[in-house]
């Protein structure tokens, strides 16, 4: 859970208010992290040391603002995945889709949109993506297309699919650890909604990219062919961490009749690996400017929970919407969506989990969790930069020589993100609204 607070702090600053300093420390990091002129981890962590150096947040309690469930987690989750991804069971799962769909072009997208979206949603999106991209372009060169199309497919497909459990996507597991939902809450309440958006929306796509996906009978026919055979680089391996991933998901749907936390079963998961591996080496590849970024942020909105920034914007939201739980609902799904398509959707989560608690007692707050999550995690889908696989995906296709440019990726993100963000709130009006 996201650490309480104290009485705000009332003293200030250079003649300026605590909470006016606080809430200025984020807006500038938001600002910057937008602009990407700068690394975010390194605008996350300036900002974090202003918020201690300025004693906006007492030294004694920086780290009561930091949610270590969400980042134990994290960090076991990449443990994981890195390791079960050296065996090369998850490209040999790839090859065995694309071999399914006999070479067909657009079956082929729909074959890699639907194991990027379901990996996605039981290990996490950035992963995912960084998975699939070998195969994708070798997959494109084999029929001799355009890797964007696909590439652009697999990034609508990775938020897609990430916004259907807890461990999916960022967001998700940050709104999990405030509002105490368990693995199944997020599996019974999204699962079917994002369901639908996924096969509505990958429709829509299949279609407006067919002209781009033509091939000769012949380079189907090689890659209906494949070889993979020599995909498993280690048997022993792959059956390891396939049966400790096993073990891991359902421990997080068992756990609360466990009565254990999801952190506490993915960390076990990844201990047991860990003994058969180098730490070193494992541990190297664990990506600790995701989790820096993670530990920044929490500070910086710890300060403005400090100085009782937090609920003064609670209120301001309560005063725009009447204290209407539907308007509510509906301004937090689209202002969500709209604001993760301009910055990333993680700071905007951390920033407004804590804001949603502060309006316990005033309102139900189960539809507002659920509006923030389809709102922050879909509305990541309209920007290349609207979300950290996109930025992946994006930087790793230009450095293979195929450039995704900013406007060319919008014209199929913004109408995604639209149609999901409908979808959404047709959904969360209907269950809990009306």
């Amino acid at each position: 859970m996201i650490a309480e607070h104290s009485a705000p702090v009332s003293a200030t600053i250079f003649g300026l208010d605590k909470s006016i300093v606080a809430g200025a420390i984020l807006s500038v990091a938001y600002v910057f992290i937008a602009l990407e002129k700068v690394p975010k981890v390194t605008i996350a962590m300036l900002g974090a040391a202003l918020t201690l150096v300025l004693g906006i947040v007492p030294a004694g309690k920086a780290f009561a603002h930091v949610d270590f469930g969400v980042i134990v987690l994290l960090v076991s989750m990449m443990i994981i995945v890195h390791i079960a991804g050296r065996s090369g069971v998850f490209t040999w799962i790839a090859f065995e889709l694309l071999k399914f769909t006999k070479g067909r072009p657009v079956s082929v997208l729909f074959a890699l949109a639907l194991f990027t979206a379901i990996a996605s949603a039981f290990l996490d999106n950035v992963t995912t993506v960084v998975l699939i991209l070998p195969v994708t372009f070798v997959i494109a060169r084999e029929l001799n297309v355009d890797p964007i199309p696909i590439l652009i497919t697999e990034i609508l497909a990775s938020n897609i699919g990430g916004t259907a459990t807890l461990i999916g996507d960022p967001p998700n597991i940050i709104i999990g650890s405030a509002a105490g939902l368990t693995f199944n809450d997020f599996i019974i309440e999204l699962t079917p909604v994002v369901t639908v958006i996924f096969i509505i929306c990958m429709t829509i796509i299949a279609f407006m990219f067919k002209k781009d996906l033509l091939t000769s009978p012949e380079r189907m026919e090689h890659v209906a062919n494949l070889d993979n055979s020599g995909t498993i680089k280690d048997k022993t391996l792959m059956i390891r961490s396939m049966i400790v991933l096993g073990f891991v998901i359902l421990g997080f749907i068992l756990h609360s009749a466990l009565h254990l936390e999801a952190y506490m079963v993915a960390l076990l998961g990844a201990s047991v690996l860990m003994l058969f591996e180098s730490p070193k080496n494992i541990l190297h590849d664990v990506e600790w400017i995701t989790i820096f970024f993670f530990i920044g942020l929490f500070i910086i909105i710890g300060g403005l929970a400090e100085t009782g920034g937090i609920k003064f914007l609670a209120d301001k939201l309560l005063e725009f919407t009447g204290g209407d739980l539907t308007v509510t609902s509906m301004v937090i799904i689209w202002a969500s969506g709209i604001l993760s398509a301009i910055v990333d959707n993680i700071p905007y989560t951390v920033t407004m989990a804590p804001l949603i608690g502060e309006l316990e007692g005033v309102m139900d707050l189960t539809p507002l969790w659920w509006s923030l999550s389809l709102g922050a995690c879909l509305g990541g889908n309209a920007t290349i930069i609207g979300a950290a696989a996109n930025v992946i995906v994006s930087e790793s296709a230009y450095a293979a020589g195929h450039p995704i440019s900013f406007f060319r990726f919008m014209k199929y993100g913004v109408l995604v993100t639209v149609i999901s963000l409908i979808l959404s709130s047709g959904y969360v009006y209907i269950k809990y609204l009306a």
